[in-house]
């Protein structure tokens, strides 16, 4: 009985966010995102980015998907969420940059006008490895401390076999 409750509740709440939910439809969809500020800027503050990372939760949850991590450095964020079918990836990543580009220039956290690079990066978990990969997000400062962003990047890539063109990985700043 209580697993019918649960299930009753969690199409409630699917249904209070209008979204169409097929019936016999189940998935584990697991991605982590990884962006940067235009030109790499080094401008996500440590003074404000757990807002920021409040903010991004909140745009992941509105669109009826669910954060498990969110870490960020000064040059690059990442995120690990649980992924819902009704809604494409480059739909999700447009709405977050967007509102949160929004809302930090609203803000005034950033001298100038904040805006992030274009492009991000997408790759998918089975569930086995999501604490792994949710551990690796947590731990970014101490990460960073051995490896740059860019050799990161690359390696995630080089990792999961995806083709890239030097010249289009994150533009530096300058």
């Amino acid at each position: 009985m209580q697993t019918n409750n649960k299930r009753n509740l969690s199409s409630y709440k699917l249904a209070s966010l209008n979204l169409i939910v097929m019936a016999n439809t189940y998935t584990q969809i697991h991605y982590q995102f990884v962006f940067a500020p235009k030109y790499r800027r080094a401008c996500i503050s440590p003074t404000w980015k757990e807002e920021l990372h409040k903010f991004i939760t909140g745009t992941i949850q509105r669109h009826g998907h669910k954060m498990l991590q969110v870490n960020s450095m000064p040059d690059h964020i990442h995120l690990l969420i649980g992924m819902r079918p009704h809604q494409s990836v480059s739909e999700l990543i447009r709405s977050v940059k967007s509102e949160s580009t929004k809302w930090i220039n609203e803000m005034g956290f950033c001298s100038g006008t904040f805006a992030w690079q274009e492009g991000y990066g997408a790759f998918t978990y089975n569930k086995s490895t999501v604490s792994v990969v949710a551990r690796y997000i947590a731990n970014q400062e101490e990460h960073h401390r051995k490896i740059p962003f860019r050799d990161e990047y690359r390696q995630l890539l080089d990792e999961e076999g995806i083709y890239y063109n030097e010249q289009y990985i994150f533009t530096d700043p300058g």
